[in-house]
């Protein structure tokens, strides 16, 4: 679980951090949610959905179809397919609200991306100011809530014409077909009904662009499966691998005793 604390002075003057270099994190996350501002980068090689939270609707990149699996992530932690949502590529920083409503920048203690040496980005100057590039992640993460303020406020018009409906998948595995819930898309045919006055509306809160990108990003659903395949082969792989090592013990190197040579020719 992460460990994300507030940055302050008193506990991150002398320290540093490190930008991470692996997705090893995210390995989990089958639904990562979307900004306004990314889902036409997003749906250029992602499955899009709408996922409820509480009450509201945001749009989100959908990774995987099997719980707590992200098949754009590879076991040694490398994102291989497509768009990486900001919500990942701001880590291990994060905006967390405290119990008065300010939002105050976080970083996750447990990402083994804080050191206590010499080595990494300081958060903060001499003079006590937060750094440059602590100034650049802060501006990300904003501009990212902002996105998210936004998408929520889209979404909401969008649902009150009736426009956000359950989007049943139903994914075939060797042992048959299995149901996936939770996700939702837009009714294209009640989009194309709308009146004028209704669509001026979902247009000037961004509705449209929500409801475009969600619409056409449909067709990346089958990259899961291929996905998904790549992941088992790759497991079965390491699987065979290491019944392999298992069974043979130790590398046998018995002939570099026996005054023989290992010969590759012609070098």
């Amino acid at each position: 679980m992460p460990n994300y604390q507030p940055i302050t002075q008193t506990h991150y003057a002398h320290k540093r951090w490190l930008r991470t270099s692996s997705y090893a994190f995210a390995m989990k996350d089958a639904i990562l949610p979307l900004s306004l501002t990314e889902l036409s980068r997003a749906m250029m090689t992602l499955p899009i959905a709408l996922i409820q939270q509480n009450d509201s609707y945001l749009p989100a990149a959908v990774t995987s179809l099997q719980p707590n699996r992200n098949f754009c992530v590879t076991a040694d932690g490398r994102w291989i397919h497509g768009y990486v949502p900001a919500a990942c590529r701001s880590h291990p920083f994060r905006f967390l609200k405290t119990p008065e409503g300010q939002q105050v920048l976080c970083i996750d203690e447990d990402s083994g991306l804080v050191q206590e040496g010499a080595e990494g980005e300081a958060f903060f100057d001499e003079e006590g100011k937060a750094t440059p590039a602590v100034q650049e992640i802060l501006s990300f993460l904003q501009q990212a809530e902002h996105g998210k303020l936004a998408s929520t406020a889209a979404c909401a018009v969008l649902a009150q014409h009736h426009l956000i409906v359950p989007w049943p998948i139903t994914l075939k595995t060797e042992t048959g077909e299995k149901q996936i819930s939770g996700l939702y898309r837009i009714d294209e045919p009640a989009l194309n009904q709308l009146s004028a006055e209704a669509l001026l509306e979902v247009r000037n809160a961004g509705g449209l662009l929500i409801a475009y990108c969600q619409l056409l990003s449909m067709q990346h659903l089958p990259i899961l499966g291929q996905l998904a395949d790549a992941h088992a082969k790759a497991e079965q792989a390491a699987a065979e691998a290491s019944k392999l090592i298992a069974q043979n013990g130790e590398l046998n190197i018995d002939f570099l005793n026996k005054n023989d040579t290992l010969s590759f020719g012609g070098f």
